[in-house]
């Protein structure tokens, strides 16, 4: 099945690039100009995922992100020439993926569609176990039999991340690309202090299921024999 991607950007240039280059990989391009068009096409449509700058007229990209996360739950990327830190924050606080500067090369955007679809495909599994843990997509709770708890949006994603794939080391650096974005400029100690949290909810919980520290690389998830 194709992936339908909503390219919102009020440069008709920029439109039919990415638009041209993304059909060309097989992907499904919807182009419109405006926020407020974008809106009006997801009143009739479903899109996989949207790409989205932030400088437009009327309604911007950062109020768009905001809908488009927290309303309709897709996936987003901004790509937008304004590479402040500030503007980076912005759009990470109104939920973003990830975060694209202009100019840009088109094969470094595809590849992190790719990226944000693979971390979506792994979330829209309804629910993930291992041991004696479900985790519930739905929900976003994590139970042991009938106890369970409610996690923070990035503990979850960080856990659940680890429970898909068991056993399988992951470094630091990856996790932070593949939970917080490639453009993340935070250090790696973000990932430290989210599994310190993440270990004492699942002991609480009395999870067989453990996080272990993989020496000088990163971290995995394991079970009690």
């Amino acid at each position: 099945m194709s992936v339908t991607c909503l390219i919102v950007d009020d440069d008709p240039e920029i439109l039919n690039y990415v638009a041209t280059h993304l059909q060309r990989k097989g992907y499904q391009p919807v182009t419109v100009a405006s926020g407020e068009a974008a809106l009006a096409y997801l009143e009739k449509h479903t899109i996989d995922i949207a790409i989205v700058d932030v400088m437009m007229d009327g309604m911007d990209g950062f109020e768009l992100c905001e809908t488009l996360k927290y309303d309709y739950e897709y996936p987003v990327i901004m790509l937008t020439a304004r590479d402040a830190l500030s503007d980076k924050e912005r759009a990470f606080l109104a939920g973003t993926d990830d975060y694209v500067t202009k100019p840009f090369e088109v094969a470094e955007l595809i590849f992190r569609i790719q990226a944000v679809l693979r971390r979506y495909q792994i979330a829209t599994e309804t629910l993930l176990t291992l041991g004696n843990l479900t985790i519930d997509q739905t929900q976003l709770e994590v139970k042991v039999e009938t106890k369970g708890m409610i996690l923070p949006h990035k503990e979850f994603e960080l856990l659940s991340l680890l429970v898909a794939y068991p056993k399988q080391v992951f470094p630091r650096e990856q996790l932070i690309e593949k939970i917080w974005g490639l453009d993340y400029e935070g250090d790696e100690r973000t990932v430290d202090v989210h599994i310190k949290r993440l270990r004492a909810r699942l002991k609480k919980l009395g999870a067989n299921v453990h996080i272990e520290t993989v020496r000088g690389i990163g971290y995995k998830v394991t079970q009690d024999a």
